[in-house]
């Protein structure tokens, strides 16, 4: 449903489909570095439920910096329902999936977009660094997606905060179905169905910025024996390790897509987004 935005028609290469759920705290200076990039595109906020004013918070941001922007609502929880939803709604040749509580640098479309451009490449990959540490440390996290890319090719190396994806490829792999995947590490899930379409890049260049606040929502992680299995199966025995191993494991454990949501917060009032 779309509830409100712009339809300014603007002819550019990107959607940048940004879900939320009670993000109020973070929603603003998200949508400001957004706004920054060097890279035209189409912003899809997904409200998936929020009670704490994040919608109207994500609105007024993104009217502020005049972005070209749709504001959805999809009342089903989870994060995979949100992002079937905004991607449903792209109409642009590459797609980022974007976290409302995290930075990216102005140049982050178009380094992307210069991954994308490559032969074959249908996804890439953001690695995280805070903002604040010293840039040797940044360099090293650059250093160690880059080998791990090159020494596990068939595996996924960034959370979805940072993944950007060719639109007709994504949708060539089925997208984000709940009904094939509704859990936890959905992140994982599709770049594994994305491998299906074509190579997976990682850069120097392409990084963003996590939040580094504590998260106020059961463990989502998955365990060291998951881990492991990962890392020795996954490119060997294709869809199994997800529907025959690794989704069973998280299913009994109730880890679905909306245990994602943070701890939900008091419900919002008009006169706190003045004060």
């Amino acid at each position: 449903m779309v509830r409100i935005g712009t339809a300014r028609g603007r002819n550019c290469a990107w959607s940048v489909v940004l879900p939320f759920f009670n993000e109020a705290e973070h929603l603003a200076d998200t949508i400001a570095g957004l706004a920054s990039q060097s890279a035209p595109f189409e912003l899809i906020l997904v409200d998936n439920g929020s009670t704490d004013g994040s919608a109207e918070i994500a609105s007024a941001a993104a009217r502020r910096f005049g972005l070209d922007w749709r504001l959805l609502v999809q009342r089903r929880p989870g994060k995979v329902s949100a992002l079937a939803m905004g991607l449903a709604a792209v109409g642009t040749r590459w797609v980022a999936t974007c976290d409302a509580d995290t930075w990216y640098p102005p140049h982050y479309l178009e380094a992307a977009g210069a991954l994308l451009a490559r032969d074959g490449c249908v996804a890439a990959g953001a690695y995280y660094v805070r903002t604040d540490q010293p840039v040797e440390k940044a360099e090293r996290a650059a250093r160690k997606i880059l080998l791990a890319s090159r020494l596990l090719p068939g595996q996924c190396h960034t959370g979805g905060a940072g993944q950007v994806f060719d639109t007709a490829a994504l949708r060539l792999a089925g997208g984000f179905d709940p009904a094939r995947w509704n859990l936890v590490l959905e992140d994982h899930e599709i770049i594994h169905q994305m491998l299906k379409q074509g190579r997976v890049a990682y850069a120097e260049t392409l990084w963003c910025a996590p939040s580094p606040r504590e998260r106020k929502r059961p463990s989502t992680r998955w365990t060291l024996l998951e881990r492991i299995a990962y890392h020795l199966l996954s490119d060997s025995v294709g869809d199994w390790f997800f529907t025959g191993f690794l989704g069973p494991r998280l299913a009994r454990r109730r880890l679905t897509s909306e245990r994602l949501r943070e701890t939900p917060t008091p419900v919002w009032q008009p006169q706190q987004l003045a004060a």
